[in-house]
């Protein structure tokens, strides 16, 4: 990192941080179990993920991945079709790979957490109680039983990046576990929903599509409350409330 002039926040809340210092990524978290499963996450995967330079608690330093995201919520992206695509192949490579050794959440754990979010949205007059109740009776397809699989748990558009129609790298590993196919598929499309088609022709087989809108539903519901604590707008144009809007 000689010669490094400039210091970039790219993301900081009160649980964790992340700088980058020329092409090296530092992650900060005051939760070192989350550090763990990203480090073993990206060691298991099989898909491109950043290089571990050094671990020296409570920072991980990792390199940077070549070529630029797929996309970010709230804003359309330029990427290809065919891009869309080889991210749905890279999914399916993960689904289909042995499971990790550590579990997920719970389907009881997840109908629990919506309930508490939806009785807060409303109480708190955050949303419409029209617009809560909409979503919650959508979320409630994806509250079924699923075969596990190896999930990345995060898997925002903005955390695959691609060389042209080639993926190149996939970040953000600490949400890594056992879970539900297709949540990943939900929230790669989250905000991008006319991106849904490619990305299933990519992952090559037949998937319930009530299951997506369900998933995109309830993450958006789930997610208000924290974005709003920690410094993000879910108000956004084409962010969380709007996939909520959308449902309506």
């Amino acid at each position: 990192m000689t010669g490094v002039t400039e210091v970039e926040v790219v993301v900081a809340h009160a649980e964790r941080a992340t700088l980058r210092v020329g092409d090296v990524f530092l992650k900060i978290d005051s939760d070192q179990a989350r550090i763990d499963v990203e480090v073993e996450a990206m060691a298991l995967a099989p898909l491109p993920t950043p290089t571990v330079l050094w671990r020296k608690p409570p920072v991980l330093a990792l390199a940077a991945v070549p070529g630029k995201a797929l996309g970010r919520l709230g804003q359309p992206s330029t990427a290809s079709p065919e891009a869309w695509a080889a991210a749905g192949a890279a999914v399916r490579r993960l689904h289909d790979a042995p499971l990790p050794p550590w579990p997920g959440p719970s389907l009881e754990g997840i109908a629990s957490e919506l309930d508490t979010e939806c009785e807060w949205l409303v109480t708190s007059g955050v949303l419409p109680a029209d617009l809560v109740t909409r979503n919650r009776q959508v979320a409630e397809a994806a509250l079924r039983p699923w075969t596990p699989a190896f999930t990345h748990g995060d898997l925002q558009v903005s955390h695959v990046f691609l060389d042209g129609d080639e993926v190149t790298g996939v970040i953000d590993w600490s949400e890594a576990a056992r879970g539900d196919a297709l949540y990943d598929l939900a929230v790669l499309t989250l905000g991008h929903e006319e991106h849904l088609g490619d990305v299933l022709a990519g992952y090559g087989t037949d998937v319930d599509l009530d299951v997506i809108r369900a998933w995109w539903s309830l993450r958006s519901l789930l997610a208000i409350r924290w974005l709003s604590e920690h410094g993000f707008d879910p108000t956004a144009p084409g962010c969380e409330v709007d996939v909520l809007r959308a449902r309506m």
